[in-house]
């Protein structure tokens, strides 16, 4: 049997062609690395209602890009009732926010200056 061979300009072309799919590999997240790293991702948002007995908090809040979420005004729910008390209408928040199984909830606030 004799032994192919193929061009330098094939072998470059194929060399070009598997870079550019492990660069796009690279560029993919590991599974259960976009929750991990959504977790970390901070919102900036304005108090308009507190309901502390419910656990409820209605914002006003910029774009939460990890859940593909546009700036409104809407209710969350605190995963811990104890981020709340203190918190008026009217207070500058920053905030992390995570999708479980349907809620939106606040996972961690921080009151800003």
């Amino acid at each position: 049997m004799k032994p192919s061979t193929i061009s330098p300009r094939a072998a470059v072309l194929a060399a070009c062609l598997c870079l550019a799919a492990a660069g796009a590999l690279a560029q993919q997240p590991a599974p259960g690395a976009h929750a991990a790293q959504s977790a970390a991702e901070w919102t900036r948002g304005e108090v308009r209602r507190v309901d502390a007995a419910a656990g409820k908090l209605t914002l006003r809040h910029e774009e939460i890009r990890h859940l593909d979420m546009p700036g409104m005004t809407m209710v969350f729910e605190a995963r811990d009732k104890a981020l709340l008390p203190g918190l008026k209408a009217g207070d500058t928040v920053r905030f992390q926010a995570a999708d479980e199984q349907g809620r939106l909830v606040i996972t961690a606030l921080e009151r800003m200056p």
